[in-house]
């Protein structure tokens, strides 16, 4: 967790994509949401737990003010052969009552696309390094 992690970047083709146990994918909502005021939470749809499929494994609840794409962690008891596009979650919103401060970070704000773990930027004393 100290240092970046190798990732390997996958395309779900048509036909789908056969997730494996055992392992860990990251996938990415295609909605860009925008969290102003309110807590989100994301939990995976009920009939692809059925399935055995687990959406996110830790990061249910987001943080208020963050603005970018969800990504998603997602492992399998089973395989389970996923298609680009299908619904396999869903994010809803908590109010917040009373003083707030909203995230800030640089580390997940404004994404494009899937986002590994940046914990290793926790590690970096140089700003200018991370």
């Amino acid at each position: 967790m100290a240092k970046p992690n190798g990732i390997e970047f996958l395309k779900i083709p048509a036909e789908g994509l056969l997730l494996q146990p055992g392992k860990l994918y990251l996938g990415r909502t295609l909605e860009y949401t925008e969290t102003r005021g309110m807590v989100p939470m994301l939990e995976g749809r009920s009939s692809v737990g059925r399935l055995g499929l687990f959406v996110h494994v830790t990061a249910g609840f987001g943080d208020i003010g963050f603005c970018g794409y969800w990504t998603l962690e997602i492992s399998c008891i089973q395989p389970v052969r996923i298609y680009a596009g299908v619904a396999i979650c869903q994010i809803f919103y908590h109010t917040v009552s009373g003083d707030f401060d909203s995230y800030s970070s640089g580390k997940y704000q404004h994404n494009s696309g899937i986002q590994p773990s940046m914990l290793w930027k926790d590690f970096v004393k140089d700003p200018d390094q991370a």
